[in-house]
């Protein structure tokens, strides 16, 4: 079957990120504008500066990555950030999230712009379903007994920080990064999302293999029940940071899927 131009087209961009990405971190390609869109969207005890590298090594492929900086404070502020964030993209876009933002694009994923979907460590629950009762199907993570609560707002522990939130990235910057963590309102883990983008758009799935945050076995049970195309990093639960180049080739094959 002959290829249209605009087939074509596409395909060759593709192709030509996902093939800087897995080269060079210096690599620069001239992609399909339609396919240089991702938004990410961070978890919980964090921000935005978590996807840097990622971020550095997608501008380098020609992508344009944009960052949500959501407050932690409910789903629904969540969503409605990313939203907004989605909302000044020119075309296709590719949707990703860590951790608790898992939950987030699932919500928002149902934009018409967001083509697939990539989740990173994430939640992922189907339509109003109760993510915490899924999770206590399964061994709880240790770092769930390092989080401290003070006046409706919860962080980790350093101990549960260093050791089962940033495991494998070096001392120092795991330091940095306990110090700079985003505080949680005791209202973000209680929403529910109402809609599941996954069940009607493409999705892929990097496994943490190595995960004390949300327990492996969990995150390979969600992966395989939205048929996500899924991953297996041997990493703690920061693997955006402390393996960026698989992340953001993952992302590179999620943008190949427009057209």
């Amino acid at each position: 079957m002959m290829m249209n131009r605009r087939t074509f087209s596409t395909t060759l961009a593709a192709g030509m990120a996902t093939s800087l990405l897995a080269s060079s971190p210096r690599a620069r390609a001239q992609t399909n504008p339609r396919l240089r869109n991702v938004v990410m969207v961070h978890g919980a005890y964090a921000d935005g500066s978590c996807w840097s590298d990622v971020v550095g090594i997608l501008q380098q492929a020609g992508f344009r990555p944009t960052v949500v900086q959501h407050p932690l404070t409910t789903l629904e502020a969540g969503v409605e950030a990313t939203r907004r964030a989605i909302a000044l993209q020119d075309g296709p876009t590719v949707l990703v999230g860590h951790s608790f933002a898992g939950m987030i694009v699932t919500e928002a994923g149902m934009d018409p712009k967001v083509s697939s979907l990539v989740y990173v460590a994430a939640r992922a629950p189907d339509a109003g379903e109760d993510y915490t009762a899924l999770a206590k199907t399964f061994a709880a993570p240790p770092a769930s007994a390092g989080l401290v609560w003070s006046e409706g707002y919860g962080k980790l522990s350093e101990e549960a920080f260093l050791r089962d939130f940033a495991g494998g990235i070096p001392h120092t910057k795991a330091r940095i990064l306990y110090a700079v963590q985003g505080p949680i309102s005791d209202k973000l883990f209680t929403g529910k999302t109402t809609q599941a983008a996954w069940r009607s758009k493409p999705s892929w799935y990097a496994v943490s293999t190595e995960d004390r945050t949300i327990n492996p076995d969990l995150e390979r049970f969600m992966a395989k029940r939205m048929n996500a195309r899924t991953i297996e990093v041997k990493a703690s639960h920061l693997s955006l940071i402390s393996h960026p180049h698989e992340i953001a080739r993952l992302i590179s094959q999620a943008a190949g899927q427009l057209s």
